[in-house]
């Protein structure tokens, strides 16, 4: 992977935890291809800013991921983009509360068609240049796949599935594409978390302090770049998060 460009197409990636892995990731001389639903603004802003850095290396496109002709549409422009994908980073991911009593059949398909089925028929449109490249998908999934956050029922469920997915796509595409996760802790606060729900929260993280967003791009750069024997694996970064109850 280091010896030369290689092709990265990354979900949800205009801001947060997807542009980190982007910024970081061409910073490695790696291309972008940047999808985003609806933060327009900043994916143009972000592949503005790498192309300034090196020409033709970013290429940006918006898709629906729940609209599986849209899905299909972005995994074709990104094999078109540079002759191919070698890396997919599924880390577009609806999120927010579902008490189960009030749980509707639209929220349902919408967290669990953007944390499990969008990044299975990614992973299932690519799988053949993945293949062809020796390339390998990295999932973000989340610390609540193993225990669920609770009030967030359909999320942790989703991303318990993403979980699971992760291991039996590594069966499945092994021993030519590796697929691996990672499960972040505390990295970004929802804009509705209270300070003090926040500073309890800390309070049980080991290391007293949240992470950030570029903590989660390095550990998918070393999936990525250096894990050449993991696979089926999730790397928990969480700064001690899951070792509380």
């Amino acid at each position: 992977m280091k010896n030369s460009p290689k092709n990265v197409l990354i979900t949800g990636a205009a801001k947060r935890i997807g542009a980190a892995c982007a910024r970081l990731l061409h910073k490695e001389g790696y291309n972008i291809f940047l999808h985003y639903r609806s933060s327009s603004t900043e994916a143009m802003q972000l592949c503005d800013e790498l192309n300034q850095q090196r020409a033709n290396s970013a290429k940006i496109m918006q898709a629906n991921l729940l609209n599986m002709t849209e899905l299909e549409s972005l995994a074709k422009a990104a094999c078109l983009a540079w002759g191919g994908i070698n890396v997919l980073v599924n880390n577009a991911s609806a999120f927010y509360p579902t008490e189960i009593i009030d749980v509707t059949e639209q929220q349902w398909d919408e967290l669990m068609g953007s944390n499990l089925k969008s990044p299975f028929f990614l992973a299932k449109a690519l799988a053949k240049t993945l293949v062809d490249n020796k390339g390998c998908i990295i999932n973000i999934v989340d610390i609540h796949a193993e225990r669920g956050l609770n009030g967030y029922s359909v999320y942790s469920i989703a991303k318990a599935g993403l979980a699971a997915m992760t291991k039996i796509l590594a069966k499945e595409l092994g021993p030519t594409v590796r697929v691996n996760g990672v499960a972040p802790g505390a990295i970004l606060w929802p804009d509705q978390l209270p300070e003090p729900t926040r500073q309890e929260i800390l309070q049980r993280v080991a290391l007293k302090r949240s992470g950030e967003p570029n903590d989660i791009a390095k550990a998918v750069l070393f999936l990525i770049n250096d894990a050449d024997y993991m696979t089926g694996q999730i790397l928990t970064v969480d700064g001690g998060r899951s070792l509380f109850c």
